[in-house]
C-alpha cells in the first residue's frame, strides 16, 4: 500500500464514519415528527421479523404526525403494537388501515437526555476519526520502517492526515451543535 492510499482509504472511512453519525442523529427524536424515527422498528410478518418500512408506507401528515398507512388490513393491529411497544415512547391511534402516530410535546427533562444522547453520538464518532488517525499514521510508520517511503514523506503524510482529522472532526462538531439546537427549538 502506497502512501496515497494510505491516505485515499482514511479518508473514504472518515466519510463513511460521518455517515454513521448522520444515520444515528436523525434517529434522535425531537419534538417534530420524522419518519426516519420509526425506522428501527420490526414488525412481525408471517412468522419473521421485518422492518415496519416493508409492510407499511411511513410518511408525515403534519409537523407533529407521522401516519403509517399499512398495506395489509390484518398487519394495523402488529404494527400498531410494535410502535407502542417500541423505546420510542409514541402512543399511535389506529383508524382502520391508517395508523396515527402524534408526536407528544417533550419535556425539559427529556430534552437534556436527547441532547445528551446526540453529544454521546457526536463523541463515538469522533473515537472513530481518532481511531482511524492512529491506524492510518501506523501504516505510514511501517512503510517508513520497510523503507518504502522517506521520513520527509511520512511527517508530509501525517500533517494531512491530521489537516483531514481536524475537518472531519470539526463536521461532526457542527452536527451534534445543529442537532442539539433541533432538540431545543421544538
Amino acid at each position: 500500500m502506497t502512501i496515497a492510499e494510505i491516505k485515499k482509504n482514511t479518508e473514504t472511512k472518515m466519510g463513511q464514519s460521518i455517515e454513521a453519525l448522520k444515520n444515528n442523529l436523525s434517529r434522535v427524536r425531537t419534538g417534530r415528527a420524522n419518519p426516519a424515527l420509526l425506522d428501527t422498528i420490526h414488525v412481525e410478518y408471517y412468522g419473521s421479523m421485518v422492518p415496519l418500512s416493508q409492510v407499511a408506507n411511513v410518511s408525515l401528515m403534519d409537523s407533529r404526525t407521522i401516519s403509517v398507512q399499512v398495506w395489509e388490513k390484518p398487519m394495523a393491529a402488529k404494527v400498531e403494537k410494535a410502535i407502542r411497544e417500541s423505546e420510542l415512547g409514541l402512543n399511535p391511534a389506529s383508524m382502520g388501515e391508517l395508523i396515527r402516530v402524534p408526536m407528544p410535546p417533550m419535556s425539559e427533562e427529556r430534552r437534556k437526555e436527547m441532547t445528551k444522547l446526540a453529544r454521546n453520538e457526536g463523541e463515538n464518532s469522533k473515537i472513530a476519526i481518532r481511531n482511524l488517525r492512529r491506524d492510518a499514521n501506523e501504516g505510514v510508520k511501517k512503510l517508513v520502517k520497510d523503507k518504502e517511503a522517506s521520513e520527509d514523506d511520512q511527517k508530509r503524510c501525517e500533517a494531512d492526515i491530521q489537516k483531514i482529522t481536524d475537518k472531519r472532526i470539526a463536521e461532526i462538531d457542527m452536527l451534534v451543535a445543529a442537532k442539539e439546537q433541533d432538540i431545543m427549538a421544538v
